[in-house]
């Protein structure tokens, strides 16, 4: 059973496969039509819009548009320690992506700095390392006798290295 008109919309039957982009509601569409194509393009091709140096060090996080109070913005989450890197090379990263669409695309650069989450995790491992044994320490020290207190010792270090 097919309408007299017929424009894809899900109140409407359409006989066959309907495309994705058919199925999602207008609120849904609006915001891939205004961002998402941007922003996609821009992660599929940083890389190529950075260069390698940069592009090992930061990614783009959000991109949000021009609007009635603002110039259209990128965030790029930056590595600690090469924020002077990216920061010198604002101005080509937007050279770069404006070439890249044909447009003035973006207008500002913002940074987001993040330490790096290898760091992060030896930091982690370290302090739970150091927490179980200054934990149990005086606990064990206050055994009395001494081969329960070596054997003591000699669990912790087992259990340090798991």
């Amino acid at each position: 059973m097919q309408s007299k008109n017929n424009t894809k919309q899900r109140s409407q039957f359409i006989q066959g496969l309907r495309s994705f982009k058919d199925t999602l509601p207008k609120n849904v569409k609006k915001i891939i039509s205004k961002k998402g194509h941007i922003y996609s393009e821009t992660l599929n091709n940083w890389k190529y819009i950075v260069g390698v140096e940069l592009f090992n060090v930061c990614y783009p996080k959000t991109f949000k548009s021009s609007n009635k109070f603002g110039g259209s913005t990128l965030l790029i989450m930056v590595k600690r320690g090469h924020e002077v890197d990216v920061e010198y090379s604002k101005r080509d990263i937007i050279k770069r992506m404006n070439n890249f669409f044909g447009y003035s695309v973006v207008e500002k650069l913002k940074l987001v700095i993040f330490n790096d989450e290898l760091e992060i995790s030896v930091e982690n491992k370290k302090k739970t390392k150091n927490v179980a044994i200054n934990k149990y320490k005086n606990s064990i020290n206050n055994v009395k006798n001494e081969k329960v207190r070596k054997s003591l010792i000699e669990f912790t270090k087992v259990f340090k290295e798991k």
